[in-house]
């Protein structure tokens, strides 16, 4: 078993890195404090070719590997924590989804301005009655002609605000097998985009409004019996959460390490004060071990979708080791890390937020238990005999 990178994944590393040196250094901390996406970052790394990166060629993409992004990702975070954002956006959410599954109609439609920066996809799942309960989801489509009639709302929408192109998951019929998902795009008659709301980490949320919305045939995505592939398609997404998560604490870490080495109490530098250096042995012990984790899990899934007992594993590892590393620099940094002065402070309040988006770690936990014991345990009342 090798843990080093090949010689190909060093060099794409390293043209990463020097891009982001580059091009995103300057600005990381004004960035970071934007609430609207950043699209002039999202299409200049369409440009280097970072959007799509693990898409088939055909479609436009680079047809690289789930471990390319990986390494791509993180390497964007260490310089510029929100233009990984953007890399996520642009690889690992819905836009994976839209890509798996979409026909060719739907792709030469959407995907040329999406992989080109220029347009961003929302995903809506989650709902006011449907949170870690997904498949409790309410939100009907019914045959009207060859289409369907939308009607439902959707909270926690990542980029709904800004989006061009809504994924919508929705009820065709009674329980799981009933759940596919439909394409809205902003603007149809009968959609409401509420008024924003603004999330801890910055970004904003808007509720969504279907009422009556008529999807034509083109505009489905998956039939009856699409759930499962769309959750299949979203463990890829948890990969993205987890890589970030990661490399944020990581950020972190390094901007608080630079601090104990260069900053003085009592005459010494804070790196000789033994609590100091508990504090990122402590770090450093949590954020190697989800690295392993995670290049674990991202090999796995090249050439094919992961389990969810892998990605849940990686998420939550990761997710833990990125909050906990943001969380203990921005206590070695003091009242300094507590400021928007420093990248510390982002770093903190994203990872917090990826510990509930993407599958809660409490959910997590619950995915890894099944692998553990090999069966489903429902976390719903038990029907009543």
């Amino acid at each position: 078993m090798d843990f080093q990178l090949s010689e190909e994944q060093q060099l794409f590393q390293e043209s990463v890195r020097e891009f982001a040196r580059r091009h995103l250094a300057e600005g990381a901390l004004r960035r970071a404090h934007l609430p609207e996406f950043p699209f002039e970052e999202s299409q200049l790394m369409a440009k280097q070719g970072l959007l799509g990166l693990t898409f088939d060629e055909a479609d436009g993409g680079s047809g690289g590997t789930v471990f390319d992004a990986v390494l791509a990702i993180q390497e964007i975070a260490l310089v510029c924590p929100r233009s990984a954002d953007v890399f996520q956006a642009g690889n690992f959410g819905p836009i994976r989804t839209f890509a798996e599954y979409a026909t060719p109609e739907q792709k030469v439609c959407w995907l040329p301005r999406l992989l080109a920066g220029e347009l961003v996809i929302s995903l809506c799942m989650s709902e006011p009655e449907a949170g870690s309960a997904v498949t409790d989801l309410q939100t009907s489509a019914t045959p009207e002609g060859n289409g369907f009639r939308v009607n439902g709302t959707k909270v926690f929408s990542s980029h709904s605000l800004e989006a061009e192109l809504f994924l919508v998951y929705v009820r065709y019929g009674p329980g799981v097998e009933g759940i596919g998902s439909v394409l809205i795009p902003r603007g149809a008659e009968g959609f409401t985009i509420g008024k924003p709301t603004r999330y801890v980490g910055g970004d904003d949320w808007c509720q969504l409004y279907f009422d009556n919305v008529y999807v034509p045939p083109e505009d489905v995505l998956l039939r009856e019996g699409g759930f499962r592939k769309q959750i299949a398609a979203f463990n890829i997404e948890r990969i993205g959460n987890a890589a970030r998560a990661l490399a944020f604490g990581r950020h972190a870490f390094n901007i608080a390490r630079e601090h104990a080495l260069t900053h003085k109490q009592f005459g010494r530098e804070l790196a000789e004060f033994q609590g100091i250096q508990w504090k990122f042995a402590e770090m450093a012990a949590q954020l190697e071990a989800a690295q392993l984790m995670l290049y674990k899990v991202a090999t796995e899934a090249t050439g094919r979708l992961p389990s969810a007992f892998d990605t849940s594993l990686a998420k939550y590892l990761c997710n833990t080791a990125g909050f906990f590393a943001a969380n203990e620099a921005m206590q070695v940094l003091g009242a300094l890390g507590y400021t928007q002065d420093s990248l510390v402070e982002y770093c903190w309040r994203r990872t917090r937020g990826w510990q509930i988006a993407g599958g809660s770690l409490e959910m997590m936990k619950n995915r890894i238990a099944e692998g553990v014991f090999d069966r489903r345990f429902s976390q719903r009342l038990p029907k009543a005999k």
